[in-house]
């Protein structure tokens, strides 16, 4: 939860609230969100990056896509910025922003990838990410892994198995060489796959989330 971007008399409700556990709504959120009937705001998120590692690459862009909307958070890092001494630096700082647009986020694999990498990238930059508590997150990897019996738990064959086909677009490493040139052409293909991997990651978390208990496990 950002309080920062709330209004004074945001704040003001949640501190003069007080749930059926004696606390207000700063300190039990949860509490406050089902008593005013608060709908939880859920972002799916993708990166794409040049390398595995966040000291050796950059993220070329990021979609995050709003919940049962049409709405898409992206970027992809231009031509100029690759060329300049911070190269990422404004793509991660609005993907960070954007993300404290939502109460969870939802990512595939984010566990052990796409939220290490931006958190690296972040801190190399001293920009401010979310912090333990701030946002609450849900991985699909690991509901898959405990829910379904694949042979690969990968984003791809999950929507393969549950819906009989996959939208994401094909891993060109073609383009994702050039992009690394300021190639406008590649860096829209890596944007373009970026954002159809964060529609098929909402479909198959609506697929796989009503056989777990949802948690609040922070991001």
């Amino acid at each position: 939860m950002n309080y920062n971007q709330m209004t004074k008399k945001q704040l003001l409700e949640r501190l003069n609230f007080k749930c059926k556990h004696g606390h207000n709504g700063i300190a039990h959120p949860n509490c406050y969100k089902t008593e005013k009937h608060i709908k939880e705001k859920i972002g799916f998120l993708d990166i794409e990056t040049s390398n595995l590692k966040a000291n050796f690459g950059i993220v070329y862009s990021y979609s995050i896509k709003v919940e049962n909307s049409e709405k898409i958070y992206h970027r992809v890092i231009t031509p100029q910025e690759l060329k300049s001494k911070t190269m990422d630096k404004k793509v991660v700082s609005d993907c960070i922003k954007d993300m404290r647009k939502f109460d969870r986020i939802i990512t595939h694999y984010g566990t052990k990838f796409d939220l290490p990498f931006l958190r690296t990238r972040a801190i190399i930059y001293n920009l401010k990410f979310p912090v333990y508590g701030e946002l609450k997150h849900t991985d699909t990897y690991y509901l898959a892994k405990r829910l379904l019996c694949l042979h690969s738990n990968r984003q791809n064959i999950i929507a393969e198995s549950l819906f009989g086909e996959t939208i994401k677009t094909r891993l060109d490493n073609h383009h994702w060489v050039k992009g690394l040139q300021g190639n406008k052409k590649s860096l829209k293909y890596i944007l373009n796959h970026n954002i159809a991997d964060a529609i098929e990651l909402e479909r198959n978390y609506h697929k796989l989330v009503g056989y777990s208990k949802q948690t609040n496990r922070s991001l």
